[in-house]
């Protein structure tokens, strides 16, 4: 059961790309515009999705159409691997069932057994989707087929057809964007509305007298920058890995090109680079998301035990 929840539960973390993905279309639009001059001095990934066409006032995207393959891929592999369940599994069903096994373990023993059993299927679908589309993005045509034009070092694509899915600071931004609203649902189901403001803003600490009004004012002025500190985590989700996604599909491009004649060969170690970073980021990602959870989560446990 776990598992179909983790692989269908991709569809709603595409939903939310999606969704921005077409809030943002205008902007996106903007700064093609106006980095469409800079493109032809500096070729490479250009810096905003193309849109390849529009559903009504929906535009669809090149970055869209590969996280859209991607999740489907994703559910119909799970469901053909676990169409015929076998008490001792082989196959595609073995490693479905190790990937998640491996994967609740591990989480398990980084924020406990108990926290584990209620944002496991979150933490286990962001890390799966974010690795698979990260290395699906390195299959040889996509941001090498597309529109371009011919110049003095040969035709340059600069709208390709399907661009990397985590290439797109929209869905990136996505992601962290759910991963807070998960995480501020979790972080009032732990500590509730009033121990959630406590936790932010309360005392801590052994004082009394003059001192414990100083520490009050104090730990005032360190909620406040703890508000700011929570409400700066999507941002910095989703730019930590837009920038390495990003940077690492540029420099396959520039590889790409900085020989010609080579232009097949020099590339293939930096591939081999880009299949350990895309692991890197996945696995990044998921432990900041499941660390940002057990700090809220478990304050508040340790909390209640010292009052009972």
């Amino acid at each position: 059961m776990q598992l179909f929840r983790i692989i269908w539960v991709c569809l709603f973390v595409v939903a939310g790309p999606a969704g921005l993905s077409a809030a943002a279309a205008s902007s996106s639009a903007e700064l093609a515009h106006a980095v469409a001059g800079e493109e032809h001095a500096h070729h490479g990934l250009p810096a905003a999705a193309v849109e390849l066409g529009r559903i009504g006032p929906f535009k669809i995207t090149n970055s869209m159409v590969l996280t859209w393959a991607v999740a489907i891929g994703l559910i119909v592999f799970a469901r053909v691997a676990t169409r015929r369940v076998q008490a001792v599994p082989s196959g595609a069903q073995n490693f479905w069932e190790w990937l998640v096994e491996s994967l609740h373990e591990f989480l398990a023993g980084i924020i406990g057994p108990d926290l584990v059993k209620k944002t496991f299927w979150f933490f286990a679908t962001i890390f799966i989707f974010i690795l698979f589309a990260n290395w699906f993005s390195l299959i040889p045509g996509v941001g090498t087929i597309g529109w371009g034009a011919s110049g003095k070092d040969g035709f340059r694509i600069t709208e390709p057809l399907l661009r990397g899915t985590n290439a797109d600071l929209n869905m990136t931004l996505a992601m962290a964007m759910i991963f807070f609203a998960c995480w501020l649902v979790w972080a009032l189901q732990a500590n509730g509305a009033g121990g959630f403001i406590l936790h932010l803003f309360g005392p801590k600490g052994d004082t009394t007298g003059l001192l414990k009004l100083l520490m009050v004012f104090v730990f005032i002025v360190v909620g406040l920058l703890e508000v700011v500190s929570i409400l700066f985590r999507p941002v910095s989700l989703s730019f930590r890995l837009y920038g390495n996604i990003f940077a690492g599909e540029n420099m396959l491009e520039s590889m790409a090109h900085l020989v010609p004649a080579l232009g097949w060969l020099i590339p293939i170690p930096f591939y081999f680079l880009e299949v350990l970073v895309g692991l890197v980021q996945a696995l990044v990602f998921m432990l900041l998301t499941a660390v940002f959870t057990l700090l809220i989560c478990q304050h508040d446990e340790g909390h209640e035990e010292g009052h009972h």
